[in-house]
């Protein structure tokens, strides 16, 4: 009986630690890992972005994909957010209940979730061949992935119709002689 409450006190301690260590994890930036790796290599870090591209669930038990944290992710360009720069992301592996029933990850008229994950940044990872990538531990979703609708630019439209229209003139008007009738 003393070893069972023995147990369950050294259980309680150690995710009393877990839960402290990623109550107080530095809040990062993708940009701030990509500019500073070293800062942060093994530190818990939470970092907040859209997942983008494909969600890879391996035989082992864990899910890859990619987290960005771009000015796209919150502001898509054709829903009026500002042309600003390249995309910044960061490869992350999860547990992979963590992503079971994620919304889809974004891409190309579909904006993945928006979510809050914390967990240990590995810079060069020995354990994946100098891969680097954050360990996610814990994830929060903040907003669901949704479809983005993409309306044609009426200017767009008329200049079209315009240069058709044109394209015909020219064609008709330059003829040669011996083929006209």
């Amino acid at each position: 009986m003393k070893r069972r409450i023995a147990a369950i006190g050294i259980l309680g301690a150690f995710l009393s630690v877990i839960s402290v260590g990623m109550a107080f994890a530095a809040e990062v930036t993708v940009a701030d890992l990509i500019e500073s790796p070293t800062a942060y290599a093994g530190q818990t870090v939470t970092v907040q972005g859209e997942l983008i591209g494909d969600y890879g669930f391996r035989g082992n038990g864990f899910m890859w994909t990619q987290l960005d944290d771009d000015r796209y992710a919150e502001s898509p360009v054709v829903e009026g957010g500002p042309l600003t720069g390249g995309n910044l992301g960061i490869g992350i592996q999860m547990p992979a209940d963590l992503g079971e029933g994620l919304s889809p990850p974004g891409g190309y008229r579909l904006a993945g979730p928006i979510v809050r994950v914390t967990g240990v940044f590995k810079y060069h990872s020995q354990d994946r061949q100098g891969e680097t990538y954050l360990d996610v531990e814990a994830l929060e979703v903040v907003t669901e992935g949704r479809r983005i609708e993409e309306h044609p630019l009426p200017f767009v439209v008329v200049l079209g119709a315009l240069l058709v229209l044109v394209a015909f003139w020219l064609h008709w008007s330059h003829r040669s002689p011996a083929a006209l009738p």
